[in-house]
């Protein structure tokens, strides 16, 4: 499935195939049915890290045999969704990666090297692109050009204040009537909390919250190695795009084209979402009644824990 994302992906670049919106192809379409594969991307790309790292644990903290043979995958599939452009998605899976790989027992080294070479990375490609350095500068000070970079940020932060605690109601935003710009997609979240208010928007937080401790709840109690992974990698995907992109609208990071999984227009991003809570659902039908994180704990920590019918013992 892996191969036939990357195709897909390659396809994307290719001149008059995908469909140009806003500067951006990202889109391919087949007769009436159009969707991104940087989506579907993701979902194979959690598949295939969760089997590949539980097949090399053996091998798992060293970085030419445990590490470099995903990083380059990674890396094809980081600078094909890079080339879209679509910076914000690759980045999220270089993320998902660094996320499983550490679950996965990775070497805490490696880690922390990648982690530092990713983020480096991260800017310079940040500061090669000048409508990324716009955006970048907005966030710093988004009035220094309100009508310019800056209005995104304070428009929505404008749609946040003005619902106060308990917003205008259901239906009644003011901000959605062409004031706010990407107003069912990027900064969804603004607009619920201008309509339900502070309340509402932390109860969407908590929903969230519950769908990924279920995820987790899930993961740690998988039968095996490649349960843990791939139901952790998918509760990833999900968690990290909802940090992003509340981040995004709250003005705590830079402006990004991360949409809110679940509530944001788009049907490839639902479609593909929910694929990967019906994965989830099928691993939780084979999960044991007692935590299993013994079996596929991270290697920076060193706990004492009562495995089931082996007392206690120390983490290696």
């Amino acid at each position: 499935m892996l191969a036939i994302s990357i195709i897909l992906l390659i396809l994307v670049l290719v001149p008059g195939v995908a469909r140009d919106i806003g500067g951006a192809k990202r889109w391919l379409r087949f007769g009436g049915f159009g969707f991104q594969p940087s989506e579907f991307a993701k979902m194979c790309f959690v598949l295939y890290m969760a089997h590949s790292i539980s097949l090399r644990q053996e091998k798992i903290k060293s970085f030419t045999q445990g590490m470099l043979p995903d990083l380059l995958v990674t890396g094809v599939i980081f600078l094909l969704i890079y080339k879209e452009p679509n910076l914000s998605t690759a980045t999220l899976i270089m993320g998902t990666y660094l996320t499983m790989y550490f679950l996965g027992n990775g070497s805490v080294k490696n880690l922390a090297w990648l982690s530092a070479g990713a983020v480096g990375m991260v800017f310079a490609l940040i500061f090669r692109a000048g409508y990324r350095m716009r955006r970048l500068l907005a966030f710093i000070n988004p009035w220094e050009n309100a009508q310019g970079s800056g209005y995104h940020i304070i428009q929505s932060l404008v749609a946040i204040g003005s619902g106060g605690l308990f917003g205008f109601g259901l239906g009644q935003s003011r901000q959605k009537f062409f004031i706010l710009p990407e107003r069912h997609t990027d900064f969804i979240f603004a607009i619920i909390c201008e309509e339900l208010g502070l309340i509402g928007g932390i109860f969407v937080l908590l929903l969230f919250l519950v769908l990924i401790w279920r995820g987790l709840y899930i993961a740690t109690r998988a039968p095996d190695m490649f349960g843990f992974l791939l139901a952790s990698g998918l509760t990833a995907v999900i968690g990290l795009q909802v940090m992003v992109n509340i981040g995004v609208v709250l003005s705590l990071i830079p402006t990004t084209g991360v949409t809110l999984p679940f509530i944001s227009y788009g049907g490839s991003s639902l479609v593909f979402l929910a694929m990967g809570v019906g994965v989830l659902l099928n691993i939780s039908k084979y999960t044991s009644t007692k935590s299993m994180y013994e079996e596929h704990k991270p290697s920076l920590f060193s706990v004492q824990f009562k495995a089931p019918g082996h007392g206690i013992r120390k983490a290696k």
